[in-house]
């Protein structure tokens, strides 16, 4: 049966960041304007150009995982199956009194396992054929992080793997729900992973010239917005929250953290790497994003930007808020986690779409930190540097991928 018109709530997240491990910790960390960038650890960063990242800290997949399924799994795929874990868990989801065909995962990964691909190459180049791990298939294909959700939970609804660069964990949360609302499912595990802070993933990004340079200060690399900004900050993580529909969710008497609206989806159709310069494909996609939530841009309290640091990406969202929200656009706060979390690549939509939802929750906005010198090209309310104690009625999430591939998604709060 179809529910295009049945609320869709967000009862459950699971998260693994820089700053925090769980929800709460995320939560804190964000709204205290903590930065989670640090000198790398993940491998010898001699002779790099970067050698900054935002790494997840104190990572224990045995809270939630097998020794022998850590052993099977990437680490992207480690953080993913432990956030949705750690959501169903959150969202007090009893997976024995399912029906498991009808709970499913949508997980959204821009990479894979670059750590073991490296590895393997490497095995090949210095033995020969032969020598390889027969799991590395299994362990580098970008799929997996849907895949072992699956496996791991052992549910046997519909089950995706998305990639679509820095809007893939978005992508996948409207994916899932346009799923729920086409009846194909009543409950969804949507999200992203991401872990490839490897040298030769760092060092391709930096060749890019996307890439920070501040050596020196990780902490405060990334600046969004800011006029300082010359790169992101890679980093890693995952995030999944638990999609139930309205009825589902009232049955088991879930309390919703807020009620996820709808997505507005778009193709720039210009570059493989650089955004559309007007922001016009971008604004399409806030625009059909609104539309579909059935609210106009006066609705919209809070934009949770995609906010990257670079120069190019940050003045091209501007411009493409401005084109979509029109003369609202100046009196609507907009904030970047990236400025404390990195970018989380394929992960990013959904470690942010998190955030949007706890924005909403809670009433509190996280900050835009390291803000120091205002650049006009990005004269928006950019929080500076301090969380605002604010309710907000619904907000978006802004993600953009490499290849033009947008996604805006939108929650409004559920009291």
């Amino acid at each position: 049966m179809k529910a295009e018109h049945e609320k869709i709530y967000v009862t459950g997240i699971g998260v693994y960041c820089a700053v925090g491990n769980d929800r709460r910790e995320f939560w804190n960390a964000l709204c205290s304007g903590v930065s989670g960038a640090a000198e790398i650890t993940a491998f010898d960063t001699s002779g790099h150009k970067c050698r900054v990242a935002a790494e997840v800290k104190s990572f224990e997949p045995q809270q939630y995982l097998s020794n022998k399924r850590i052993r099977r799994l990437a680490r992207f795929s480690q953080l993913a199956s432990c956030a949705a874990l750690q959501a169903v868990a959150d969202a007090g989801l009893d997976l024995e009194t399912q029906d498991r065909a009808r709970v499913g995962a949508v997980i959204g990964t821009a990479a894979g396992d670059y750590e073991n691909l490296e590895a393997q190459y490497r095995t090949l180049i210095e033995k020969g054929p032969g020598f390889g791990n027969p799991l590395a298939v299994p362990k580098i294909i970008p799929n997996m992080s849907s895949a072992n959700v699956g496996i791991d939970l052992g549910i046997h609804g519909p089950n995706l793997g998305m990639a679509t660069a820095c809007s893939s964990g978005a992508h996948a949360i409207a994916i899932a729900a346009a799923l729920m609302r086409g009846g194909a499912a009543d409950v969804m595990l949507a999200g992203g992973a991401e872990s490839t802070i490897t040298p030769l993933v760092v060092d391709a990004y930096a060749c890019m010239g996307v890439l920070t340079s501040r050596n020196d200060d990780p902490a405060a690399a990334s600046r969004p917005f800011d006029a300082g900004r010359d790169g992101f900050v890679i980093g890693e993580g995952a995030a999944v929250l638990v999609l139930e529909t309205e009825a589902h969710a009232r049955a088991r008497g879930a309390e919703p953290l807020a009620i996820y609206r709808g997505a507005g989806m778009t193709a720039d159709a210009y570059s493989i790497a650089i955004p559309e310069p007007n922001g016009e494909w971008a604004a399409a996609a806030i625009r059909a994003a609104l539309q579909e939530a059935r609210l106009d841009a006066a609705d919209i309290g809070y934009i949770n930007a995609h906010g990257t640091s670079t120069v190019a990406n940050d003045r091209i969202e501007t411009l493409a808020v401005k084109a979509a929200l029109g003369r609202y656009a100046a009196g609507v706060p907009i904030s970047s986690n990236k400025s404390m979390i990195g970018h989380t690549l394929g992960a990013a939509g959904a470690v942010e779409a998190a955030a949007t939802v706890l924005t909403v929750c809670n009433g509190i906005i996280p900050p835009t930190i390291n803000y120091e010198t205002a650049d006009p090209e990005c004269n928006l309310d950019v929080v500076p540097n301090e969380a605002r104690q604010q309710r907000v009625g619904a907000a978006i999430s802004n993600s953009f991928g490499f290849g033009g591939q947008n996604c805006v998604l939108v929650f409004s709060s559920a009291s």
